[in-house]
């Protein structure tokens, strides 16, 4: 295997024994692929996803753009839909990847469409 990706399986699992998310304040989980990104508001304690939103949806990809671009709106699209179930405060996992380039984008979008991590 990559050795690249065990590197951030560790990181990522590392972060994971510390963070976790519940009702009032659920996990902002990213997941970075080469082409999209994918974000989802995840509560620990049931298991469950309470919203989603990733750059595959039509609205976004239909907007042009720059990776990082879309990747902003992913987090306000993701922030809407957090207001709409009365969600302000959130946990944000990064999941292994530095805190840089669209991963940023995607917590600075949701910080302007009202989300507090």
């Amino acid at each position: 295997m990559n050795t690249k990706v065990i590197r951030r399986q560790k990181i990522r699992y590392r972060i994971r024994k510390k963070v976790s998310g519940t009702a009032q304040t659920p996990r902002f989980s990213v997941f970075r692929s080469n082409a999209d990104i994918y974000v989802q508001l995840i509560d620990d304690t049931n298991g469950t996803t309470l919203a989603s939103a990733s750059s595959r949806d039509k609205d976004i990809k239909a907007q042009k753009g720059t990776k990082t671009e879309k990747s902003k709106m992913v987090g306000a699209a993701l922030a809407t839909k957090a207001a709409a179930l009365g969600l302000t405060k959130a946990i944000f996992d990064r999941s292994g990847y530095l805190y840089h380039g669209r991963i940023k984008a995607v917590a600075e979008g949701a910080r302007e469409g009202g989300m507090q991590f």
